[in-house]
């Protein structure tokens, strides 16, 4: 029997959830935007089944004006009013209550008038702005995730409660609507059509200037994937023929017309992934076309609204003259996920946020584009946040509690993205990824158009491989932390025991009670040089013995793909160094990825010398895949500890020193030249190299790079800037040079060529050596700064120990502003994290504990706590490290002299 098919979903709580007397089946919604007068005025029918007897009902509603309402039922033609409307702004709700008593089994039509304005927020129906031919100009879209469907159209704001949708929007004529689905009617405002007779009533300013487009009826779903847009847009199309359904499905870009020229390669990911997908995941796609709108303002990366995905030009948009390497993988990272949530999240919902993973890591699982080394880069990208925030004691688990907005709001994180895509990952690697694929299938096929819960997972998992996956999984999903496999060895057997790991130790008492079910995936290497991996292995007590020859080579957690950490003893990590170094190699490139990270990690909690660590890296210098360990695994760890000790300048300069002994030559080898012949992963390398070397103080590629933009500032030529070096080449001139140089990438940041020269130019700017200029980037970070633009700024200015003090000045002197600017976005836990996660002395942790004592952190609690243990374990880093790495690198110097 599987877990769940004793499983009961929870019912709703009356503090937080909808009652469930009555439920929606299908809305009629209408919405004319008028963006003329930043308004818009909107009539919604909605359609009701009553499960209980009831005179009352209530629905989500917020910042809406609410006009006329009435009832009709289906024994009663004419119209009822409400007796009573009392609105629950704190709680966002609506209550109408009713001289009249429906019975269970009625059907009832609630119909809404209402009317809203586009108030500057990027979130429910809101107004975009971009410039075009130095004109500002504006469309509108929608952002309706978790929570703010409500802020749009009277509804039940609650992803189980799922209905069909009938959306018609009302515009004037020379605007572009689109929505979830196809256009079925568009035509001009004529008052003597019979068809319009009831719009006149309900929207009294149509004349012939205005147009109406009616949709299409949308499967049903939930109310936070509705989408609709309405702009002066322009699209790019090409059709797909699907592999099971074998429809020939349309595929558009719409954009504005002055970046619609960047979208062709959006177009050409999003037309190899989704017959992928459908022949990946056995289930038709639903849907008789897929747009993609790239928006200017748009707070979330993207949004996988039903048909219509929504995503900001930096996530969307590629030069196709300049496409750099990131910003390819950008593109392709976030058409790719948001195409699985076509699947994932709109066709098979998860019942309640608690249960975000269900769509959020299930849509990451899936690596498509082998040209850029997915695995490689999911370890990178998704497993090592997933496990550093995890590290943390204030961590939570991937099923977490969510009862109200403030809490849903802080979930979108590294856990319910990229832990469980690393859990989920670490189940298809251990039950093989052909039965996890048709476990997957199973899931979606037997909950289509439906609501589920994690046992509903496990049950398709279960049935397609014949295992007990509750008693496997739970725990990984269930509970906080992961664990820290300690491996102690004899000559025949290796010992291993199970703690959980935080960044500071291992946990104690009542934190390191859970015992996880870990595939082990034991690599060993015969006499022969033959590689044997024992994938059936479980850890699955504190501690257990295998039968091992540990006189040959072995490893844990072969491929890294299990979400955990392992221990060695100091003689067996030296042994795996040294087999590291020989030319046959029996490890794979995420098997040394995952060393470097273990190690890392490790040396930080104090588990493991940062001096072995260290000792590990340099053995690496040689390494023939360097490409990735270089880019994707070295760097960053590098860069970790630079910041740890950046206020240090011995234990700086001497790091400064090894980095550029690592990199520099790279940087000889590959120099600044990149051709469409080279790989993506020299181009990444050559990057990362030149990009590490410039933060290190390499005079030579610190002269190189500032060479380059100067020849831009005096020629108004970009050529020698490739789009792979913007960022480091605009950051090198912002730090290094003056005035001219500072002012230059502000024009860029103000008039960008590019989205990625956009952000390259706006986290430059925090750059800069000179006060002055930092104030003015202050200033433009508080007052001249899209929203969405704001974080970059952070980035950049909490890299340096002198701007990070400057940045922590004025979020504290203007947290009011902050605060009322972002507080309902998913934007201010970021700019908590960023500001204060750098710091790492006992007076910035009790001055920081001080700022935040009396405020009103509630939307921000999760970040806040997870930002205080950050710089708990810095210290502490600090503490039993520092000597350690200073002995080290005198002596690493002084044998390289």
């Amino acid at each position: 029997m599987f877990a769940s098919d004793t499983l009961t979903k929870p019912e709703p709580t009356n503090e937080y959830r909808l009652p469930t007397n009555v439920k929606p089946s299908h809305y009629d919604l209408t919405i004319q935007t008028d963006l003329d007068n930043s308004v818009f005025k909107g009539l919604v029918k909605i359609k009701l089944d009553v499960k209980e007897p009831t005179s009352t009902i209530v629905l989500n509603s917020s910042k809406l004006k609410l006009d006329k309402a009435y009832v009709r039922s289906d024994t009663l033609n004419e119209k009822l009013a409400p007796s009573d409307c009392s609105v629950n702004d704190k709680d966002k709700r609506v209550t109408f209550t009713f001289p009249a008593i429906f019975q269970s089994g009625t059907q009832l039509e609630l119909e809404i008038a209402f009317n809203g304005t586009f108030d500057g927020s990027n979130v429910g129906y809101y107004r975009a702005s971009y410039e075009m031919d130095g004109e500002k100009r504006y469309y509108t879209l929608t952002q309706f995730e978790p929570t703010n469907a409500r802020c749009a159209f009277p509804c039940w704001d609650e992803p189980a409660l799922k209905a069909t949708f009938d959306v018609t929007l009302i515009s004037k004529t020379d605007m572009v609507n689109i929505s979830n689905s196809a256009v079925v009617l568009e035509k001009a405002f004529s008052p003597n059509d019979q068809d319009y007779l009831g719009l006149k009533e309900a929207f009294p300013t149509l004349n012939d200037k205005w147009k109406i487009t009616k949709f299409h009826r949308t499967p049903k779903m939930s109310t936070y994937i509705v989408a609709f847009a309405s702009g002066p847009f322009e699209y790019i199309e090409s059709k797909v023929k699907l592999p099971i359904s074998g429809m020939e499905v349309p595929l558009r870009v719409y954009a504005t017309a002055d970046i619609i020229h960047q979208a062709q390669f959006a177009l050409d990911v999003k037309a190899q992934v989704l017959p992928l997908y459908e022949q990946l995941f056995d289930v038709p796609y639903p849907l008789p076309k897929l747009d993609t709108l790239v928006a200017a303002d748009l707070d979330a990366g993207a949004m996988e609204n039903w048909g219509l995905i929504t995503g900001r030009t930096s996530e969307l948009l590629l030069d196709p003259m300049k496409g750099d390497t990131i910003a390819k993988k950008s593109v392709i990272e976030t058409q790719a996920h948001e195409v699985a949530h076509m699947w994932f999240g709109n066709m098979t919902t998860m019942e309640w946020w608690d249960y975000l993973y269900l769509n959020e890591g299930n849509a990451y699982v899936y690596t498509l584009f082998p040209e850029y080394k997915g695995n490689a880069d999911f370890i990178v990208l998704q497993f090592e946040q997933a496990l550093a925030l995890d590290a943390k004691p204030s961590s939570h688990p991937i099923e977490v509690s969510c009862p109200n907005a403030e809490s849903i709001g802080q979930i979108f994180d590294s856990l319910s993205y990229s832990k469980a895509a690393s859990v989920l990952r670490m189940l298809s690697a251990y039950v093989g990824e052909d039965k996890f694929l048709k476990g997957v299938s199973l899931y979606l096929k037997d909950h289509m158009y439906g609501n589920t819960v994690t046992g509903d997972l496990w049950k398709g998992i279960g049935q397609a491989t014949g295992l007990d996956i509750p008693r496997l999984m739970d725990n990984w999903v269930t509970k906080t932390g992961f664990p820290v496999v300690t491996i102690t060895e004899t000559s025949n057997s290796i010992k291993m025991r199970q703690d959980r790991f935080l960044e500071t130790g291992i946990a104690e008492g009542k934190e390191n009670e859970t015992i996880w079910n870990i595939p082990l995936s034991i690599l060993t290497v015969g006499s022969s040089g033959e590689t044997t991996i024992d994938r059936d292995a479980i850890l699955d007590t504190r501690e257990k013995e295998f039968p091992l020859d540990t006189s040959k080579p072995f490893k844990i957690n072969a491929g890294t793909n299990g979400v955990y950490r392992v221990l060695y003893t100091d003689e067996r990590l030296s042994k795996i160094a040294a087999e590291i170094a020989k030319s046959d190699c029996r490890f794979s490139l995420e098997d040394k990825m995952g060393l470097i990270n273990d190690a890392m990690a490790l040396s930080q909690a104090a588990l493991m010398k940062l001096s072995t660590a260290l000792t590990l890296i340099d053995a690496m210098r040689h390494e023939e895949e360097c490409k990735h360990l270089s880019s994707d695994t070295l760097l960053p760890s590098l860069s970790e500890i630079a910041s740890v000790w950046r206020d240090h300048t011995e234990i700086k300069n001497l790091l400064n020193e090894f980095r550029r002994s690592l990199f520099s030559p790279i940087v000889k080898k590959l120099g600044y030249t990149y051709s469409t012949e080279d790989s993506a992963d020299t181009n990444q390398l050559r990057t990362s190299a030149i990009g590490v070397c410039a933060v290190a103080e390499d005079t030579t590629i610190v002269n190189e790079l500032r060479s380059r933009f100067e020849h831009y500032m005096k020629s108004g030529d970009d050529s020698k800037i490739p789009a792979d070096l913007q960022r480091i080449i605009y950051a090198t001139a912002v730090k290094h040079g003056g005035r001219d140089e500072f002012h230059a990438v502000k024009a860029i940041s103000d008039k960008p060529p590019t989205p990625t020269a956009k952000i390259s130019a706006m986290l430059a700017l925090g750059y800069t050596q000179d006060d002055s200029l930092l104030r003015e980037t202050l200033n433009i970070m508080l007052n001249e700064a899209r929203d969405q633009d704001v974080i970059y700024f952070f980035l950049g200015l909490a890299v340096h120990h002198h701007s990070n003090a400057l940045l922590i000045d004025t979020f504290k002197e203007k947290y009011d502003q902050i605060y009322a600017r972002f507080a309902e976005s998913f934007v201010m836990y970021r700019l908590v994290e960023f500001t204060f996660k750098n710091l790492s002395t006992d007076e910035n942790l009790r001055e920081t504990v001080a700022f935040f004592k009396n405020k009103d952190v509630s939307r921000y609690s999760m970040a806040l706590d997870q930002t205080l243990d950050g710089i708990q374990a810095r210290i502490a880093y600090r503490k039993h490290s520092s000597l350690d790495i200073l002995v080290w690198l005198r002596e690493w110097k002084q044998k390289n002299l």
